[in-house]
């Protein structure tokens, strides 16, 4: 779609970034980029439809599967690559109309008081050398593009 901006972020366009994890049966992983302190909340990442669907209620059976198989082996890989206690899975889609589902670490020692969906501001802060590095390690965990 012309004016998507996650379609734009695909054709490597328009105003979003991130580190590119993977790509795989439809879907791309991506870190978040750096904020204008040029640090990023490290474990926070984006699953996104390569085609353009806007909500999860759009995805094909084949698709829902795909997307759950590479939710769990990303927060595998998340706890597995970092010091993280559990992770979390959500759907907002309240802001933009292109399928993304955010993965954020939960990193150990963040305070109780910090609410779960609160946990990417918790979370360390990381330069464009250390996520560019957590993004590949991740990669090593996840299937190749199909």
């Amino acid at each position: 779609m012309v004016d998507c901006i996650i379609c734009a972020k695909h054709r490597g366009e328009g105003p979003l970034g991130g580190e590119l994890v993977a790509a795989a049966d439809g879907f791309r992983v991506y870190h978040a980029s750096p904020a204008e302190d040029g640090r990023a909340s490290l474990g926070h990442l984006f699953i996104e439809t390569e085609r353009h669907v806007a909500y999860v209620t759009e995805l094909t059976d084949d698709e829902a599967g795909a997307l759950g198989r590479l939710r769990t082996r990303l927060a595998r890989a998340l706890m597995d690559e970092t010091s993280v206690e559990r992770t979390f899975a959500m759907v907002i889609g309240t802001s933009v109309a292109h399928f993304h589902e955010h993965v954020m670490a939960r990193h150990t020692g963040t305070p109780k008081e910090v609410p779960w969906y609160r946990s990417h501001e918790a979370a360390p802060r990381a330069d464009v050398a250390t996520v560019r590095d957590l993004a590949r390690r991740l990669s090593l965990r996840l299937p190749p593009r199909s």
